[in-house]
């Protein structure tokens, strides 16, 4: 010990006598804390993997990390849906915790999304991702990225992006208020047996139901009225017509002919609309295309608009019949298979949100829904239709026992018309089975559609064929279709069909239907969506798009009329071409 003691005072000594030796020790210090400060600063690809950087204290995890549309991808979705029906959450923890109901997520449905995230072609595809990144970050250290100097072109696209609007300006022509506002003034005289005014309120959605957010009670014809209000709110309005790519007409149809649907004679039920065509000829906005870039909504099915006759006895007014009308694209809740001036857009469901999040929430919500009955049915048997099925669709239902519910419409009895009624029903089945009504189509598909239940057509003229902008194509992606003629012979059991569809296509099936919910409701008028689109939007997108075409087929010459087969219109709109289909049968005209 006195060896060591005398060996460090000499050390000492010779660095007090020599200042080299505290610029090496000061070196050297400096060296070690550098070398800790960068080994501590690596990690590794794997640590960040198996990093949680979700907040545990979080409560509201998104579903997806695409917010523009709070949906899952299909092909991901089945392997995220619990056997309750509920959505798993791929973002939260499933790491082993405390809390014995977040341990409740480790393993089951969990585990599948834990084999998505092993998925070789993921791991291969982040790998690639990593090395873009590394390789980009080389490249900024070597001083090797330029910045991209400006021109002509990037100038012409900057000054493009710049007008959001160019392509879907829509000019509103300043009608006279007896075609539109006056009627809402006179709303008691608009149908013989209903007192129409407590429906007119909150811009034509009806009342506000207490205790929801984005629920109301409307009436399933005021579409004029809710489509005239959002046209409000489009953010490309111009008062310039020269500007504009299509032209609005705010003439409220629907209401106007359904003041005289019943005991009134032909020249008063046509003497509005005779009127406004009048109005529309002489005006300067006309005269460009001769009104082929004009529209309108007619917020009842087509058939009241299409009189056969100037017979008193006969239904509806002539007002698509007319040769102006016949130049303009019309939108109503049910369109003819054979014409083609008349294109079909969603009846107005009771939900009318006010922002994206009320949809997503909505949508969430109807994810994680129970369903106690395999399928269900709405609506009255319709005994005074010689060719309709619901009488055997009743019959079947109450059959199947506990698997169908059915709320049936019966005279004197107002449960179908309670909004709360239906919504509940539909909530609660997988299957919600929409056969023809008085005519091809029912609200009742879109309010299937809003419960997250999947409907069941069985004429492809009650949706396949008419909303064609607003449901896909393939319609088997969201819904099931049964032939009447089968139910009608009695050769098919609605029961089996539905029982032995897969769950996994069942699934997806569901999932297609809830992603379809924005698309088929009307936002409120008062306000407006960020990020996605409604029922309005994606008609607008399909009207200006069928104008811009017209407009070239003019500019080209061409005759749509003389080249195109209106008795087939149903085809061509949904196939773009004529040759022979399956459902041909169903709309030969006899």
């Amino acid at each position: 010990m006195a060896f060591e003691a005398t060996k460090e005072r000499q050390i000492n000594g010779k660095c007090r006598i020599q200042p080299w030796c505290l610029v090496l020790t000061g070196f050297l210090l400096w060296f070690l804390l550098l070398f800790f400060y960068r080994s501590g600063s690596v990690i590794s690809l794997n640590d960040l993997q198996n990093t949680n950087f979700v907040d545990s204290n979080s409560t509201d995890v998104p579903l997806n990390s695409d917010e523009t549309s709070g949906l899952l991808p299909i092909n991901r979705d089945i392997s995220v849906l619990s056997k309750t029906g509920d959505l798993a959450d791929p973002d939260k923890d499933v790491n082993v915790a405390d809390s014995p109901i977040e341990n409740f997520f480790i393993g089951g449905d969990w585990d599948t999304v834990l084999d998505d995230l092993k998925d070789p072609k993921l791991a291969e595809f982040e790998a690639q991702s990593d090395k873009k990144t590394l390789d980009l970050k080389e490249e900024e250290k070597l001083g090797n990225i330029v910045p991209e100097k400006p021109n002509e072109t990037n100038g012409a696209r900057l000054e493009l992006a710049s007008d959001s609007c160019r392509g879907r300006y829509i000019y509103v022509h300043d009608i006279p208020s007896r075609f539109n506002v006056d009627l809402l003034k006179n709303c008691k005289s608009l149908r013989e047996w209903t007192d129409m005014c407590p429906l007119m309120v909150n811009s034509g959605l009806g009342p506000h139901i207490p205790g929801t957010a984005g629920w109301f009670s409307t009436d399933q014809f005021m579409l004029d009225v809710i489509f005239h209000n959002r046209m409000k709110q489009y953010k490309c309005l111009t008062n310039d017509s020269s500007m504009a790519s299509a032209t609005f007409v705010p003439y409220y149809a629907g209401l106007d002919v359904a003041r005289y649907l019943w005991n009134f004679n032909a020249s008063t039920i046509d003497s509005n609309a005779l009127d406004l065509v009048k109005w529309l000829r002489e005006k300067p906005e006309w005269k460009k295309m001769w009104g082929r870039d004009h529209f309108f909504v007619a917020g009842r099915i087509t058939w009241d608009f299409r009189r056969l006759s100037d017979q008193n006895s006969q239904w509806g007014s002539e007002l698509l019949l007319m040769p102006e009308s016949k130049n303009m694209t019309v939108l109503v809740i049910e369109s003819s298979p054979w014409h083609s001036n008349d294109f079909a857009i969603p009846y107005p469901t009771y939900f009318h949100p006010s922002s994206d999040m009320e949809v997503f929430q909505w949508q969430n919500k109807m994810r994680r829904q129970k369903r106690r009955f395999l399928f269900s049915f709405a609506g009255g048997s319709r005994p005074n239709l010689q060719n309709s099925i619901r009488g055997d669709i009743i019959n079947q239902c109450r059959a199947s026992q506990r698997k169908c519910k059915l709320l049936e419409c019966v005279s004197g009895s107002n449960q179908c018309y309670k909004p709360l009624n239906v919504m509940k029903m539909f909530q609660n089945s997988i299957f919600c089975l929409q056969p023809q009504g008085d005519s091809y189509t029912r609200r009742s598909a879109f309010d299937s559609i809003l419960a997250g239940c999947i409907p069941v057509f069985f004429h492809p003229g009650s949706a396949y064929v008419q909303y064609i902008w607003h449901l896909p194509k393939d319609y088997t992606k969201y819904s099931v279709f049964i032939s009447e003629d089968k139910v009608k012979e009695k050769k098919i059991s609605i029961e089996r069909v539905l029982s032995r569809i897969p769950k996994r296509k069942m699934l997806a099936m569901r999932e297609e239907v809830i992603r379809l919910i924005p698309r088929v409701v009307y936002a409120n008028p008062k306000s407006r969506l960020e990020t996605l689109e409604d029922a309005f939007d994606v008609t607008i997108n399909g009207v200006v798009e069928r104008i811009e075409t017209t407009r070239k087929e003019v500019r080209e010459g061409k005759n749509f009329t003389s080249e195109h087969k209106e008795e087939l219109s149903w085809k061509y709109n949904l196939l773009g071409r004529y040759e022979e289909h399956e459902w041909d049968p169903f709309f030969a005209r006899i």
